[in-house]
């Protein structure tokens, strides 16, 4: 089984392509896994697994997929929502025409009936939504995105839509919150501050969080976040709902409610480590998320991490170092 993953180079990514040569997609089937990123492996690569660096874009990729056509693709890569602010022209090079060129290149062997029609599992954001009340909304919630980035997410899932609708992939979007803890040197989020919390209280460092400790967002661990990735990729298609986007199940907390659970955990007072200077813009865009209610796509499988016990363990258990906070 041919697998493709783009920005297998970023947290996200290269958990999950360390995920994947662990646990196949399909049990009993020989792995190819070609990985697509600018920064190449830190370490040496396994016999299946073969790197392209550079933009999955790129002119040279598309002639090793023609080749060999994947037969399930993970789309990640892009650029965050800050750097897609100030950087206009490279978040739209990089979330749509390039995303548009991947498609037409995943789409051309299938076309010549030289393939089948790959699994497309695209890693869309809840920035679609733009600003929310403070109602409790559901997974029937109407985007309407307040940043590019978030224009950017949502025009994409129609373009993975209409390229299912011809049979040209078999596509589908997951509507993914702020994923803990994204390493510190990520900076190019909004939502970092979700992840700083972790690296200070377990550093033992001083933070400085830009959204005051009322602020209500959504959460979700890395792991859990690869379990729904993959179990997107393996739902059948028969199950996909018409629009062939889910918004995954969230844990919806306060950041003090999140705050207090990682400082139980590592036996420390949280007065001592975090403060709060609350920037009015980064609070309504990302720290006033409502309750999220999503039986749709809890009764096709996916999850959230259970309780925020739970999401704590998970995102401290996955820290290796302690590393440092900006």
């Amino acid at each position: 089984m041919h697998v493709l993953v783009t920005g297998a180079g970023g947290f996200i990514g290269a958990a999950l392509a360390e995920r994947l040569q662990s646990v196949p997609l399909v049990p009993g089937l020989p792995l190819r896994l070609t990985l697509v990123d600018r920064v190449g492996p830190r370490v040496p690569s396994a016999p299946a697994v073969h790197w392209h660096i550079g933009g999955f874009a790129d002119r040279a990729l598309f002639e090793v997929l023609e080749d060999h056509p994947p037969d399930c693709v993970f789309h990640l890569a892009s650029v965050p929502g800050s750097l897609a602010e100030r950087e206009p022209g490279l978040g739209v090079q990089a979330n749509l025409l390039d995303t548009v060129a991947l498609c037409e290149g995943l789409a051309r062997p299938v076309r010549e009936g030289r393939a089948r029609a790959p699994r497309l599992v695209f890693a869309s954001s809840v920035a679609v939504y733009g600003a929310l009340g403070t109602q409790a909304v559901d997974e029937r919630q109407g985007p309407q995105p307040t940043l590019s980035y978030g224009v950017h997410k949502w025009m994409t899932e129609l373009l993975v839509a209409d390229y299912g609708r011809r049979g040209d992939i078999d596509g589908c979007s997951l509507r993914l919150p702020g994923i803990v803890a994204r390493p510190p040197t990520e900076t190019g989020h909004g939502s970092a501050f979700m992840s700083q919390i972790f690296h200070a209280l377990r550093a033992r460092q001083m933070y400085t969080c830009p959204v005051s400790a009322q602020a209500t967002a959504w959460w979700m661990s890395l792991q859990c976040c690869l379990d729904n990735l993959v179990h997107a990729a393996r739902l059948p298609t028969r199950g996909m709902p018409t629009a062939r986007c889910w918004q995954p199940p969230v844990l919806q907390s306060s950041v003090g409610d999140v705050v207090q659970a990682i400082a139980h955990a590592q036996g420390l007072d949280p007065k001592d480590w975090i403060r709060y200077a609350p920037d009015a813009r980064t609070e309504a865009l990302f720290g006033c998320l409502p309750a999220l209610r999503t039986p749709q796509s809890e009764a096709a499988g996916f999850r959230h991490d259970g309780s925020l016990e739970s999401l704590v363990t998970r995102v401290l258990g996955g820290l290796h170092s302690p590393g440092m906070v900006a």
